[in-house]
């Protein structure tokens, strides 16, 4: 629990500690008024000395109620501390995961176990670890009323604790198990709602959902393993509880007739011992929500957060200049490279056409020169520098990309051309505007119901032709020095082929590098150099129509199995 320390809840801590401190020792005067009650009081049948105790007691109860109000407060303060310090770093961790698509990143459970975290705090179990070490202080106030009821109190708080460790080893298991079959039963859904248009069809629906329903069924037994166990464990523990003070009781009943206590001393040991045990007994009751922190815990510290990163240098203004330097990419340990010590350079301001046929490392190329993917060899520098160097704030407008799959976010058009973000104010506005027109896709917009402000739900409202436009828009929003376009011909009918031509004669003439991956030779017109990649090898690199020779002499090796020639020339065919 090393986590409740770190320096965002260290003040909060601290002060509620002290709270615990005076709580405690408040709680203490109940069962000492009792002793004076029982033992001076009803002997001297004094009025006054009842009502002088009486003031002090209830005194002492206004301190601990104000005590354990602060004490929660300031639980709930750390808890929200936790978010602040964690959940930014974690969703940052996460998305950069899956943009860089590795699978050793944080997983978007990392936000839900940050949130068990200030549940936690601000929950009841961690008001018990604070009143928990006051526990051997009660022992000894027990103890110095009469020996054998502080040993025997002493005894009920081990079998108490012995019960919270039976309760960790038989939870452990069934809640890990519980824990795994709830993540794979949630994952199975996310799938499913991205393939229900498929699902539905090929008539698959009924299948997946049985599938889902298996998982959902391993969940639920697990659900019920872990309930049976708590509700056994919960039961011992109330039992048990009740057994001691019915021993604690009987012990200080049978002292008092042996004339070895007083009654005073029976009822006020009976009161300590039930404080004492109270935060023990609250323990074991949540003891599965202290796994389950734990293990969220846990799993936060494998993901390795990144701290907030400290301020970035300031670069030049980007040029967009790009040079890979023998970069290789490996898929994984049994599987051949993607990329095999690739080195090409495409100087700022110029257009680079990247062709070979399907699989042959095209797209993972442009995220290596992107930064969405790190080379296991070599090194690819955006402007002489290694490229996962650029601080986001200065890549921010100046990198565009159009990826294969691309998919518009936002309430209406003009968010999706702002990337998703809010458009705010009129030089936003005009950015988004100025945007649309470079992509030749203005007046398209305005022809719409409502202009920019049309409704756009995950681009379901759009034609997939006029969803491609505005996927183009935004990867040109603002003033890009570096633009990487992935098929970018995809879904465009012949307007909207001439725009996207357009387009790339705009941006060549603004001086603007660009990477151009597509299956269509005429846009390769604009390509000042060609890169031909096959089985991950660069085998070809050089001016576009020198290139463009070699791929049509009679002697170069196909792109293509020789089972796959029926078709267009090589050139044409590439991807």
């Amino acid at each position: 629990m090393h986590w409740l320390l770190l320096p965002a809840t260290r003040p909060d801590l601290m002060l509620a500690a002290l709270a615990s401190l005076l709580l405690n020792l408040a709680l203490l005067v109940p069962a000492l008024y009792m002793l004076q009650v029982f033992d001076r009081v009803f002997s001297s049948r004094s009025i006054e000395t009842l009502v002088v105790l009486g003031v002090a007691a209830m005194g002492a109860l206004g301190l601990a109620f104000a005590m354990d109000r602060v004490r929660a407060r300031l639980l709930a303060r750390a808890g929200l501390a936790v978010d602040e310090a964690l959940a930014g770093a974690a969703l940052n961790a996460t998305l950069d995961a899956a943009a860089r698509s590795t699978a050793d990143g944080p997983a978007a459970g990392a936000l839900g176990d940050i949130g068990r975290l200030r549940q936690f705090l601000a929950g009841p179990a961690v008001q018990a670890l604070f009143d928990a070490p006051w526990l051997p202080v009660h022992l000894l106030v027990i103890y110095a009323l009469h020996p054998a009821l502080g040993w025997a109190a002493a005894a009920s708080a081990v079998c108490l604790l012995a019960m919270g460790l039976l309760s960790e080893s038989r939870l452990r298991a069934p809640l890990a198990r519980q824990m795994a079959c709830t993540a794979a039963a949630a994952a199975r859904v996310d799938q499913l709602l991205r393939l229900a248009p498929q699902n539905a069809a090929m008539g698959h629906t009924p299948q997946a959902v049985d599938g889902w329903q298996q998982l959902q069924q391993d969940a639920r037994l697990a659900q019920q393993q872990v309930a049976d166990v708590t509700a056994t464990l919960s039961a011992g523990s109330r039992m048990l509880r009740q057994a001691v003070q019915v021993g604690m009781l009987g012990l200080g009943a049978w002292l008092v007739v042996a004339s070895q206590a007083s009654p005073g001393i029976m009822v006020a040991t009976t009161v300590l011992l039930g404080r004492a045990l109270a935060p023990v007994e609250q323990l074991l009751a949540g003891w599965r929500s202290l796994i389950e922190v734990r293990a969220a815990w846990r799993r936060l510290q494998q993901q390795a957060l990144p701290a907030a990163p400290a301020a970035a240098p300031s670069l030049p203004a980007m040029r967009g200049a790009v040079q890979l330097e023998r970069v290789s990419l490996l898929a994984g340990p049994s599987l051949p490279p993607v990329l095999k010590s690739v080195s090409l350079v495409l100087p700022a301001g110029q257009c680079l056409g990247l062709i070979g046929p399907s699989g042959a490392g095209k797209t993972a190329l442009t995220k290596l020169v992107l930064g969405l993917r790190r080379a296991h060899g070599g090194v690819v520098r955006l402007d002489g520098l290694d490229v996962q160097q650029w601080p986001a704030a200065q890549r921010a407008g100046r990198v565009g990309w159009l990826p294969q799959d691309a998919t518009l976010v936002g309430a209406t058009v003009a968010q999706a051309l702002h990337g998703g973000l809010p458009v705010e104010g009129d030089a936003a506005m005009a950015r988004v505007v100025a945007a649309a027109r470079l992509a030749g896709l203005h007046d398209a917009l305005m022809r719409l119901p409502q202009g920019y402000q049309t409704p756009l739900h995950l681009g379901d409202g759009l034609p997939a032709g006029l969803r491609q436009q505005v996927a183009l828009a935004r990867a040109v929003l603002g003033d890009p020095r570096l633009v990487v376009l992935d098929e970018p011909a995809t879904h465009l009918d012949g307007p909207g082929v001439m725009a996207l031509d357009a387009l790339l004669a705009a941006l060549k003439d603004r001086g603007c590098t660009v990477l151009l991956v597509s299956q269509r030779p005429a846009l390769m017109r604009h390509a000042d150099a060609l890169a031909v990649l096959q089985g991950g090898a660069l085998v070809v690199h050089g001016p576009r129509d020198q290139v463009l020779r070699q791929l049509s002499a009679p002697n170069v090796h196909p792109l293509r199995p020789a089972a796959d020639q029926a078709g267009p020339a090589p050139a044409a065919q590439a991807s």
